[in-house]
């Protein structure tokens, strides 16, 4: 009988120790599930900010240079700049990145030429979804200048929910407007 009742008592510690390891175990669980949906249903509480309407937006310089009007067209959608369309026209409305001769013209003077550079600076704004940190292309340095005025004034646009299209000044030599 001594026997049984030391089997039964050792029984039960071991028995009593698995119990006390799986509540253990299961409560950590719970905890850490708890915790994650706390922290799944705090964060989506919160509203995130719309920075950006959705919407197409277009900003264009003011004059024409050399013969050229430079502008920007993008489009929004859910906070995102999803499209860039950076080129310009001429006055009959010819754009400047499909002018052959003007490239053959250009690339051997400065490196480059519109249809490269303009493509460069719009997947630029696409990347970066900022207009803060385009990175100039030798060659097209004057575009590129333009390229940050008329970008800053879409997303500005934007920001506004404003649709009209956004005249831009031209900097002048002396970088004033």
């Amino acid at each position: 009988m001594k026997n049984r009742k030391n089997a039964a008592a050792s029984y039960d510690a071991r028995s009593c120790q698995k119990d006390i390891c799986l509540w253990k175990r299961n409560t950590f669980l719970i905890v850490c599930c708890l915790s994650v949906c706390m922290l799944i249903s705090g964060c989506g509480n919160k509203k995130e900010k719309t920075k950006w309407q959705d919407g197409y937006y277009t900003a264009i310089m003011e004059e024409y240079s050399f013969g050229w009007k430079e502008y920007v067209t993008i489009c929004v959608m859910d906070n995102k700049i999803v499209s860039v369309e950076f080129n310009a026209k001429n006055i009959s409305g010819f754009v400047k990145s499909w002018d052959n001769i003007y490239m053959s013209n250009m690339k051997p003077v400065s490196g480059t030429y519109p249809n490269r550079y303009t493509r460069n600076y719009a997947a630029q704004l696409l990347e970066e979804q900022s207009a803060d940190d385009i990175d100039m292309i030798t060659g097209a340095s004057s575009s590129g200048g333009n390229f940050r005025r008329l970008a800053a004034a879409v997303l500005e646009c934007a920001e506004k929910g404003d649709t009209e299209i956004a005249i831009v000044p031209v900097e002048n030599k002396e970088g004033e407007k």
